[in-house]
């Protein structure tokens, strides 16, 4: 008896950050791409499995330790590596954030081998995968630019960002201002008249903390003291600026410990036992 096929899986979606043309998830075991283009600059990270594809007349490989960045309107394939196919996930970026200067070197140089790059591309996916991280997502983003573009140039051209404990400052007041409403990246930098990168990187360096957990953190300090108050998970989360009661709960649980729900009875099971006041017999206070 033949072996019995395993069917694609594969899906597909547009978040809403700026410059993201389409995220796709896939898993092929047979199928191999003709050769075709792209209008848009293709993000590609293989985490089983291997790619092997032509472009610009060359063979190259795409290993789970590499991240791979397909130019726009370049021919290229694509086809398994390895018996068992390969799984891949893959960002498609517009011109907003890759410019047409990169398009030479990423001919040249495609596979990227860099486990910075590799662990940031990764943590992108996460992010455009949940509603409600658009500003992690944004960020995340753009260190990826910003590090691409590094590694693409020359050492020469690469620019070296400076602290800016000023431009950090201004950048938590406006985090302040928008907790419960949230914030672009893009609307943080026209703001502020700072380059994105800059900002994420102004503002990691003068903190310790990206800004899109900071921001987390302001709401999740609001929430444990609206669920103190009585508020159910759910009226919180809408409270609080979250984009629904699982994404409150999942960030809630990673940093408090905890369920929004299981955190308010712990708390009011403690203050129940708490009060009244007792005294060495352990009769009331009247």
């Amino acid at each position: 008896m033949a072996a019995q096929r395993s069917r694609p899986e594969v899906s597909a979606w547009r978040p809403q950050v700026r410059g993201v043309v389409e995220v796709f998830h896939a898993h092929f075991t047979e199928y191999a791409y003709p050769m075709h283009v792209h209008e848009a600059w293709t993000l590609l990270i293989v985490d089983d499995g291997a790619v092997r594809y032509d472009l610009e007349r060359h063979e190259h490989g795409t290993p789970h330790d590499t991240v791979t960045l397909l130019p726009p309107h370049v021919p290229h394939n694509g086809s398994p590596a390895t018996p068992h196919g390969f799984r891949k996930r893959v960002v498609y970026l517009d011109g907003t954030r890759l410019g047409d200067d990169l398009i030479g070197p990423a001919v040249d140089g495609p596979d990227l081998r860099d486990p910075v790059l590799r662990r940031r591309v990764g943590q992108l996916h996460t992010a455009l995968g949940r509603p409600g991280e658009e500003l992690e997502a944004e960020s995340r983003l753009t260190l990826i630019g910003d590090r691409m573009r590094a590694l693409l140039r020359p050492p020469a051209r690469a620019r070296t960002m400076r602290a800016d404990p000023v431009l950090a400052g201004r950048l938590r007041e406006l985090l302040d201002e928008h907790v419960l409403d949230g914030l672009t990246l893009d609307a943080a930098a026209g703001a502020l008249h700072a380059h994105p990168a800059h900002l994420v990187r102004a503002f990691s360096t003068a903190y310790g903390i990206a800004p899109h957990q900071y921001l987390t953190s302001r709401r999740i300090d609001r929430a444990r003291r609206l669920l103190l108050d009585g508020g159910t998970p759910g009226e919180v989360a809408s409270a609080t600026g979250f984009f629904d009661q699982s994404h409150l709960t999942r960030h809630f649980r990673r940093l408090v410990g905890v369920t929004p729900g299981r955190y308010a009875g712990q708390e009011a099971r403690s203050t129940a036992g708490a009060g009244p006041h007792t005294g060495s017999s352990g009769a009331p206070r009247r």
